[in-house]
């Protein structure tokens, strides 16, 4: 069986489309499947579409969140539903091309354990779309110990054993486009050229995707905490060549206001050993 996940947050406008079209597509294989939506706190009517939905096709089910958590959060709900030996993760903006799917479920069938996608940029795409993703992968390929290529998203096929391994993380933080490159597995590259998007607009602001990139880096690197450790023994170097020039002050300067040097020089210090612990 393969199924499909597919996060919604407010795509009332995109779902039946999306969901003829790969009823359309996957019924030409010679696989079951099923098709899973996450209504990730809409405030449309995507649920009203989802339920029509699911009167009106057998296979088609949906998860609903009480409020929004998130788009990784709604992928990873799916998956922890999802009966397929193949679980495929879209958007529901119409952008992802269904029929890629054909082309995923062959290299599965050759013994792939992740099939993922990397997006190939158009002129379509705006100056700042393409300045604010290439500062997204940019800063995960600077911070991060797992290499992510740019272009490459949530649009991919993984096997029921990786899923089984996804199933058990329990991480509120979770950022897939790392922690699948950094199981391992056998793995494999498609790219395709991105559709317009049919309606509505864009979920993903610059400020989360920021928050986003920052998921990766603490979750996926040790170079934040390895810098915290440079930056406490650095301080703690400079609260030491303070605290010599707050002796020669106090030495030869009558003016010097009691108890400054010491309170200065404690300070300086101390913080610098908490952000070597901190770091530790």
């Amino acid at each position: 069986m393969v199924s499909v996940i597919i996060p919604a947050y407010n795509e009332s406008g995109n779902i039946r489309i999306l969901c003829e079209g790969l009823n359309e597509i996957l019924s030409k294989t010679h696989y079951s499947f099923e098709i899973i939506f996450v209504d990730d706190g809409s405030s449309d009517d995507t649920i009203v579409e989802l339920v029509n939905l699911h009167e009106r096709f057998d296979n088609v089910h949906y998860l609903r969140f009480s409020r929004n958590f998130g788009h990784q959060a709604a992928i990873k709900a799916g998956i922890d539903y999802a009966r397929g030996n193949a679980i495929i993760s879209m958007d529901a903006d119409l952008q992802h091309p269904p029929h890629l799917i054909t082309s995923m479920l062959e290299k599965w069938a050759e013994g792939y354990d992740v099939v993922y996608t990397q997006r190939i940029n158009d002129d379509d795409i705006s100056k700042f779309k393409r300045f604010s993703s290439s500062l997204f992968y940019t800063l995960l390929r600077k911070m991060s110990d797992v290499p992510i290529e740019e272009g490459t998203a949530d649009f991919r096929l993984i096997d029921a054993k990786v899923a089984s391994v996804i199933r058990q993380t329990k991480d509120p933080f979770l950022f897939l486009r790392g922690l699948i490159p950094w199981l391992g597995f056998k793995q494999y590259k498609l790219s395709y050229q991105a559709e317009k998007r049919f309606s509505g607009v864009t979920k993903y602001s610059l400020s989360k995707m920021l928050a986003f990139a920052i998921n990766g880096i603490t979750g996926f690197s040790i170079k934040p905490l390895r810098f915290a450790i440079f930056l406490g023994i650095l301080i703690s170097l400079l609260a030491f060549v303070y605290a010599l020039y707050a002796v020669l002050i106090y030495l030869f300067n009558d003016h010097v206001i009691s108890g400054w040097a010491s309170v200065m020089v404690s300070i300086l210090f101390i913080g610098g050993i908490q952000l070597v612990i901190l770091g530790i």
